[in-house]
């Protein structure tokens, strides 16, 4: 602190101007012992790493076999630990330091190189815990410029093929890494890479670029550099592997996971052969992690915490922002598969959100607002168990198959009814408007596709404005359809009645009205399918994908078959009756779904009440919902009222 003198003569303006150097200072100062110490943690961290890998070459069978090999390996053991003790105090400090007495131990015992690696990179991941500086790049580095990096800045020791036989390695000594060494390139990791390629390596050939090459181009540099080891029958070979195996997906959920994880440590877990080809997959494309959704899911988990920390501090819209961000940004691209997988908890997980931001909005008490979060945190947690335990072929084939069947039914009933009306009246000339509909909502559904999987990823609040608002749209014209309907169901001389207005019911208004009616009945429908769908196929097992949707399509068949047959056969005044009962439903169902939609988007607030979630009905335990399904209710018992009332009038 900067301490100004008081005498009178001393101008405001050079009292500011102190302070506000004295705070420049401070500025300066801080970012240079933060950087200081993310130097510390790094360089600590690549010693540790250094030593698992190298440790090999100085012992074997309990006894040392490169005499300053191991002197090399005690001295950095002991130089870890220095630093390590250097470190700022904080929890976990001890721990880290018993540990490393316990690698200098298992050093200075002899012990077996496997021993010596597990223990060093134990303790690398743990001070990485207790001080965590970033270890992952921001985004997938662009792979093709690390190849261009590398030809150019590292092909002279390094050779094209990672062989260690450029046109100056005879000359060097020691020698250059050879990165196509399969059993050294095996303990090492893609940040290890990165920490060379910034840091260096002292008393060899190797520089440090970390001025001379930007970030995203030493990351995409340690990504080349990991490949080299690996064949591209052994990535084909992971994609497979990645593809069909959630326990995979789970053990790395995001990049940087995957910058910290080696074919060794991996293969601890899922053997030697399946390790290697993953690595090699992931490493060769490292934009697949980011699709996954336990990083989704660490998202949300970030988001939640940072909504509780900025609550505390006073800032409830800010908390309420990042809430909405932890949902639309990082649990709805999993709602898809969990949909599929656990559709029970996923209503917990969405009323459980819900609840959160109401509490938030009522200024309830932080520890409250705190609890909440961590029992989301918990819900979290069972979403990865679920999504990770099963992601075979048959979850797969129903996931597609109920998630068509479930999404189908709604649009077919909008649009049977339609169909079924309009041959009743014997107006089949207008059928090519409903057909024109609900093609053009396949197509456009098509178009949906393509723009989500190839062009732009569709945001969860764009999923929910567009699920939301053409809900509500087609509520309102359902029920006004419904009401209507009934009205003819229970008029008498219907049929004449019918005859006598049907060029003007019919005429370009309506035909335009028809087209509408049925391409956002079934829009909606298709529109959260294929979302759904592109979900499903990011988590591999395409054929039985294909399967279900397949499946799907059949029995929607059938039942479509069913449902125009008996509406036939029905007499036209049962047909009307039963038809605008069922058009009111959908009315209040949809309704329901549209108000769930935009309070997930964040347009409309959340005021949880103690009601029950029946998703297939859209009730929804939302004092909004349910009141504007109320409305509904009672707009349909006004108007079937009325319409019981004109006959005897």
């Amino acid at each position: 602190m900067i301490s100004l003198p008081q005498a009178p003569q001393v101008s405001v303006f050079f009292r500011r101007l102190a302070l506000v150097f004295g705070l420049f200072i401070c500025t300066i100062t801080h970012g240079a012992w933060a950087a200081e110490f993310d130097a510390d943690v790094r360089q600590t961290w690549k010693l540790l790493d250094y030593l698992a890998v190298d440790y090999s070459g100085a012992v074997s069978n309990g006894q040392p076999t490169n005499a300053s090999e191991f002197d090399e390996m005690t001295e950095f053991a002991a130089a870890a630990r220095t630093k390590l003790g250097a470190l700022p105090q904080r929890d976990g400090q001890e721990n880290l330091l018993a540990q490393a007495a316990e690698l200098q131990a298992a050093i200075a015992a002899y012990r077996d190189p496997p021993d010596v690696a597990r223990i060093a990179h134990a303790l690398a991941n743990a001070l990485l815990a207790v001080y965590p500086v970033p270890v992952a790049p921001a985004a997938a580095p662009d792979l093709a410029r690390g190849v261009a990096v590398f030809q150019q800045k590292c092909t002279v020791c390094h050779g094209l093929t990672g062989l260690a036989d450029g046109p100056a390695a005879a000359k060097l000594d020691p020698p250059p890494v050879a990165f196509a060494e399969h059993e050294r390139a095996r303990q090492r990791s893609v940040f290890s890479y990165y920490e060379v390629v910034s840091q260096g390596v002292a008393d060899t050939s190797m520089v440090s670029f970390q001025k001379t090459l930007t970030d995203d181009e030493r990351w995409a540099v340690a990504f080349r550099v990991g490949n080299f080891a690996y064949t591209d029958q052994q990535r084909r070979d992971g994609e497979t592997f990645w593809k069909q195996d959630a326990t995979l997906r789970a053990k790395i959920p995001n990049l940087e996971s995957l910058t910290r994880a080696s074919e060794a440590t991996l293969a601890e877990d899922v053997g030697e052969e399946k390790a290697a080809a993953v690595i090699a997959y992931l490493r060769s494309k490292p934009d697949v992690v980011g699709k996954n959704t336990a990083g989704g899911l660490a998202l949300a988990r970030a988001r939640l915490a940072e909504s509780v920390k900025v609550y505390e501090s006073g800032n409830a819209r800010r908390a309420t922002s990042l809430a909405l961000s932890a949902y639309l940004d990082g649990f709805e691209p999993v709602e898809p598969a969990l949909r599929a997988q656990d559709s029970e908890l996923l209503g917990r997980i969405e009323s459980a959100m819900g609840h959160y931001r109401s509490q938030i909005a009522a200024g309830v008490a932080p520890d409250i607002v705190a609890a909440e979060a961590q029992a989301l945190t918990k819900l979290f947690d069972q979403t990865e168990t679920a999504l990770a335990s099963v992601n075979d072929s048959s979850s797969a084939f129903l996931g597609a198959f109920t998630i068509l069947v479930r999404e189908g039914v709604e649009a077919l009933l909008v649009v049977v009814a339609m169909i079924g009306f309009l041959r009743k009246v014997e107006r089949k000339d207008a059928l090519r408007y409903v057909h024109a509909g609900w093609i053009a909502a396949l197509v456009l559904g098509v178009v949906t596709w393509a723009v989500a999987a190839y062009f732009i990823d569709i945001s969860g609040a764009n999923r929910e404005l567009t699920e939301g608002f053409s809900s509500l749209f087609a509520a309102v014209v359902l029920l006004g359809v419904g009401i209507w309907m009934h009205g003819k169901s229970l008029a008498g001389q219907w049929q004449t009645y019918l005859k006598e207005r049907l060029s003007a019911a019919l005429g370009r208004g309506s035909a335009i009205f028809l087209f509408m009616l049925a391409f956002v009945a079934v829009y909606r429908e298709v529109f959260e399918t294929i979302l759904f769908y592109i979900a499903l196929w990011t988590r591999g097992n395409g054929s039985a994908i294909l399967g279900g949707l397949i499946a799907g399509v059949a029995v929607l068949a059938v039942i479509a078959f069913v449902l125009l047959r008996t509406s036939r056969r029905l007499p036209i005044g049962t047909f009307f009756a039963w038809s605008s009962a069922l058009i009111a439903l959908l009315a209040i169902v949809l309704t329901g779904k549209g108000v769930a939609a935009l309070q997930e988007a964040g347009l409309l607030p959340v005021i949880a009440v103690n009601a029950p979630r029946i998703d297939w009905l859209g009730v929804y335990p939302s004092a909004i919902g349910l009141s504007l399904q109320l409305a509904v209710v009672a707009c349909a018992a006004v108007g079937f009222f009325i319409n019981t009332r004109k006959p005897r009038a």
